[in-house]
C-alpha cells in the first residue's frame, strides 16, 4: 500500500483497514483516497476543527473524584471507522437476539409473586429447567425485589440495550459486555456524526453511510411502546436525568432535543390526581406517560420529587396505578453483570431455541466450585472481574500482575469466590488513528444499541471508542476518544 499517510503503518494485530500483506480491506479504498488527498496537514487541521466544534458544543463526560466533579472532553479522531454491510447485518441480528433473550430472562426472574400461588417451587422457569442454579438469580447482587412492581404487566423491562463488542483475531466479533440499565452512548454517536460532517465534510463527498439520525425515530417508537395501556395516545415522553452532576449530562441534553421531549429532574415531577405523574416544564406542568431514565438505580431513592416524596416511591406508585412506564425498568442488573454474561448463550438457547449469533469470551463464574478449581492455577493467563455489587475493582489483568499480586488475588478469590468471574483475555482490533500528525494503529471497541418495542431491532448507529495508547487493554479509560462510525449500505 502506497501513500504518505500510511508510511510506516504496521500492526501485529488484526487491523480494520490494512489486511495481511499491507493490502487495504474492502470498502477502505475510497475513504483512504480522501484521507490521502487531505494529507497530514489537512488531517491535522480537521482534528483541530473537531476539537473546537466539540468544545463549543460541550461534548464531555465527567466523574467524581474525592468529592469533586471532573469534566473530561471526549476527543474525536478525524479518521472514521467502517463497518461493511455484511458485517452490520450479522452484528445487528446478534445484538437483537441477545436483547430478546435477556428481556425474556428478566420477565422470568421478576415474574410477579413468583410462580403460581399454590406451587411449592416458585423459582423462575430457567432455574426449574436446570439451566441456571437458583443462586444465580435469587442471590444475584443486581437483583432488586422491589423492581417487580416497577413494570406494568407485559412490559419489556429493557426498552433500550447496549452491547460492547471487539473485533479480534481472525476477524471474529466478540461481545464483552451487555448494558440493560441506563445504556449511554446514543447521544455521543449522534454528536460524532454531527462533528465529523462539520469538520471533515470532504470525507462524505459521494459517500452515504447510514445516517445515525435515522435511529431517533426507532428509539421514539420503542419509548412510546413502553407506555402503559391506559396512557394517552400518542404517549408523552420525558427524559429523566440526575442533572449536571451526571457523568453523561451532555448526552441527556442531546437525547431530549433529538426526541423533542422535556428534560426533567426528580424535583420537576409531581403526582397527578389519576395516580400518574406530571413534570414542571417552562413554568407549567405537563403529564408524562413514559420516563426515559438516565438515572442510576442506586440513586433513585436519594432524590426527592417536587412534593418531597422519594423518587423511587413516586415512580413505583405511578406504575402501579397503570399511568407510567419506565424505560428502562430498575433492577436489570440481574441480567447484565459479569456473572450473567457467562450465561447469555445458554439463555438464548433456553428462551429462543437458537444458538448465539455472536461470540463471547470464555468465562468462569467462580461461585461454582468446579469453575474456581479450573482457573485457580491459571490466574496469570486470565482476567478477573468483580461481579456487580461486590468489591471496588473492575478488571484485574493476570498477565500484568506480579507474583505477589497474583498470590494476593488468589487468596482474595479463595475467601469469597462468589465475588468474582474469570475470563479469557480478548485482544481488540486496531484502526488507523491520527497520532502526532501520523496515522498509527490504535485499539478500538464498538458499542451497538437495540430497542424493544413492537419488535426488537438494532438501531442504525454505533459508537466507536478508540484507545489513546497502543496497549492491549480495551478502550474506555479516561482520555480515550471516539471515531465516527460508518455503517455502510
Amino acid at each position: 500500500m502506497n501513500g504518505e499517510l500510511f508510511a510506516g503503518y504496521s500492526t501485529a494485530r488484526t487491523d480494520e483497514a490494512v489486511g495481511p500483506g499491507g493490502r487495504l480491506r474492502a470498502g477502505w479504498a475510497g475513504p483512504i483516497a480522501a484521507l490521502e488527498q487531505l494529507g497530514p496537514d489537512g488531517l491535522t487541521d480537521a482534528a483541530r476543527h473537531l476539537a473546537a466544534w466539540r468544545a463549543e458544543h460541550g461534548v464531555a463526560v465527567s466523574a467524581w473524584v474525592d468529592g469533586r466533579q471532573q469534566v473530561h472532553p471526549v476527543p474525536m479522531d478525524p479518521v472514521p471507522r467502517l463497518v461493511d454491510a455484511g458485517t452490520w447485518a450479522v452484528l445487528a441480528a446478534g445484538v437483537a437476539q441477545r436483547h430478546r433473550a435477556l428481556n425474556a430472562f428478566l420477565a422470568d426472574a421478576y415474574r410477579p409473586a413468583g410462580r403460581r400461588r399454590g406451587d411449592s417451587d416458585r423459582a423462575p422457569e430457567v432455574v426449574r429447567a436446570g439451566v441456571l442454579p437458583e443462586w444465580a438469580v435469587a442471590h444475584a447482587p443486581g437483583r432488586d425485589p422491589d423492581a417487580v412492581a416497577r413494570a406494568w404487566p407485559g412490559q419489556p423491562r429493557a426498552t433500550v440495550a447496549a452491547v460492547d463488542l471487539v473485533r479480534t483475531t481472525g476477524d471474529r466479533w466478540v461481545v464483552v459486555r451487555d448494558d440493560l440499565r441506563a445504556a449511554s452512548g446514543i447521544g455521543y454517536a449522534l454528536a460524532d456524526r454531527a462533528s465529523a460532517r462539520a469538520a471533515v465534510p470532504e470525507l462524505f463527498a459521494g459517500r452515504q453511510p447510514r445516517d445515525p439520525a435515522d435511529a431517533v425515530a426507532l428509539l421514539a417508537a420503542a419509548l412510546a411502546a413502553a407506555a402503559p395501556p391506559a396512557a394517552s395516545r400518542p404517549p408523552r415522553i420525558a427524559v429523566l436525568t440526575q442533572g449536571e452532576s451526571a457523568g453523561t449530562w451532555f448526552e441527556h441534553q442531546v437525547l431530549a432535543e433529538a426526541l423533542g421531549a422535556p428534560l426533567v429532574r426528580a424535583g420537576d415531577l409531581w403526582p397527578r390526581s389519576d395516580g400518574g405523574v406530571e413534570a414542571a416544564v417552562d413554568g407549567g406542568r405537563v403529564p408524562v406517560d413514559v420516563l426515559y431514565r438516565h438515572f442510576g438505580d442506586a440513586l433513585l431513592g436519594a432524590y426527592p420529587t417536587g412534593p418531597g416524596l422519594p423518587l423511587d416511591v413516586a415512580l413505583t406508585e405511578a406504575v402501579r396505578a397503570g399511568r407510567l412506564g419506565i424505560a428502562n425498568v430498575p433492577g436489570n442488573g440481574v441480567a447484565d453483570d459479569a456473572a450473567a454474561y457467562a450465561w447469555v448463550p445458554a439463555l438464548i438457547r433456553f428462551y429462543l431455541g437458537e444458538e448465539s449469533l455472536l461470540g463471547s469470551a470464555r468465562t468462569w463464574v467462580l461461585a461454582d466450585p468446579a469453575a474456581e478449581a479450573a482457573v485457580r492455577d491459571r490466574l496469570h493467563e486470565l482476567e478477573v472481574q468483580s461481579v456487580a455489587g461486590y468489591g471496588g475493582r473492575a478488571v484485574v489483568s493476570g498477565p500484568a500482575c506480579s507474583a505477589g499480586e497474583l498470590a494476593a488475588l488468589r487468596a482474595e478469590i479463595a475467601a469469597a469466590p462468589h465475588r468474582f468471574v474469570a475470563r479469557e483475555p480478548v485482544a481488540p482490533s486496531t484502526a488507523p488513528t491520527m497520532v502526532d500528525g501520523e496515522l498509527r494503529p490504535r485499539p478500538v471497541g464498538l458499542r451497538l444499541f437495540s430497542v424493544a418495542g413492537a419488535t426488537t431491532t438494532a438501531l442504525p448507529l454505533a459508537l466507536t471508542r478508540v484507545a489513546a495508547g497502543d496497549g492491549p487493554d480495551l478502550p474506555g479509560a479516561p482520555g480515550d476518544g471516539s471515531k465516527d462510525t460508518w455503517l455502510l449500505r
